[in-house]
């Protein structure tokens, strides 16, 4: 932002510094989250021990990556936390912050308030291309065991067919947004609509599967964060990031839109092509979460609405602020849900369904107000 004698005013910078102050605040958050929710489960390992772990267990690999010689010999809380905690740990992070940044993105690119992954039909259509590549293609292995339902032993061809499925509602949902606007009223039922169809098509592949296949396809479309390798989970943070950096290099072009697509327009911003992209960009990353977690609804909604409530609607905070806070939640939720009702783990998408839904019900019943 410039001015005209070159010089910032005080309230506007108080302004901003706020705004980076809550981000910051929310990052240190999201790390002492992060120790908590390794330190609980089954094995209760004090937080100190593991920010040790995880510090020594970095040390390790840089050291084994200059010396490929070397020897490592964890301990059992090494093993405790690097094999299973923190991969889950760090798989609710990502997967919070990209369905949290892809739902901000939607809500700004089709000026809609209740835009998300979820609630248009692009998870589920997501879910529906990802059951066609396990089951058909023979991209998963099945399990009956509850702890590991499914195994992707092939994570690129099955996110192939999550994208296209979901680029296939996204442009369902981009289609409709042109013909009938993109009011609240004419989204909410389209996604009702695709999710409903996509529902019905998993159906139809659970129809033809066996006891074990039908019992690991229904658990794995629970959303669940603890079925992340390490390699899915490289995966996963690769695409988020590089949608995040994508939407956050977009950020002036999201908060002229917001102004309305003629005044969009009228700043030399070419609409069309910032929202095509972007609803690409916003079905590849629900398509990888999707793909190796599971559908996890209702993430990509309150987080964005959240967010507003603390730091307002400019994208330049809202984006980033958005995805510190989906990290948050999710990360909060997974944890919750592995202690809740312990020895029981819950699927993390049970908790964020329970938080989503009366939300939803509530932005429907008092509109909004920008």
């Amino acid at each position: 932002m410039h001015f005209a004698d070159g010089a910032i005013p005080a309230d506007y910078m108080g302004y901003v510094r706020r705004k980076h102050l809550w981000i910051l605040g929310g990052v240190v958050l999201l790390f002492l989250l992060l120790i908590v929710s390794i330190s609980v489960g089954a094995v209760s390992i004090p937080p100190y021990e593991v920010f040790l772990s995880i510090v020594n267990g970095i040390v390790d690999r840089i050291h084994l990556l200059l010396n490929p010689g070397t020897v490592l010999n964890p301990t059992s809380t090494d093993r405790i936390v690097w094999n299973i905690r923190l991969p889950q740990a760090l798989a609710a992070i990502v997967a919070g912050v990209g369905l949290s940044v892809a739902g901000v993105a939607m809500q700004s690119i089709l000026r809609n308030p209740l835009g998300s992954p979820f609630t248009l039909g692009i998870s589920n259509a997501g879910a529906f291309g990802a059951a066609v590549s396990v089951i058909v293609l023979g991209t998963g292995q099945m399990h009956s065991s509850v702890a590991d339902a499914v195994t992707i032993n092939n994570p690129y061809v099955t996110t192939l067919m999550a994208f296209i499925f979901c680029l296939l509602a996204t442009a369902v949902i981009l289609l409709i947004s042109r013909l009938r606007g993109a009011s609240p009223e004419v989204m909410v039922l389209a996604g009702v609509a695709l999710s409903s169809l996509f529902t019905a098509g998993t159906m139809f592949l659970q129809y033809f599967a066996d006891d074990t296949q039908l019992a690991a396809v229904v658990f794995w479309t629970f959303g669940d964060v603890g079925r992340a390798s390490w390699q899915e989970l490289g995966i996963m943070a690769f695409v988020t990031i590089a949608a995040s950096l994508y939407f956050i290099a977009n950020r002036w072009n999201y908060n002229a839109i917001d102004a309305g697509d003629e005044t969009a327009k009228g700043l030399g911003v070419s609409v069309e092509a910032v929202r095509d992209i972007g609803m690409v960009v916003a079905a590849l990353v629900s398509a990888v979460i999707v793909s190796f977690l599971g559908v996890i609804g209702f993430v990509g909604l309150v987080c964005p609405h959240m967010v507003r409530r603390l730091i307002g609607d400019d994208q330049r905070f809202l984006i980033p602020g958005s995805c510190v806070m989906g990290g948050i939640l999710l990360l909060a939720s997974d944890t919750v849900a592995r202690v809740i009702v312990a020895p029981y783990i819950l699927p993390v998408a049970v908790l964020t369904a329970f938080l989503g839904a009366p939300v939803f019900i509530y932005l429907l019943l008092r509109g909004y107000r920008r």
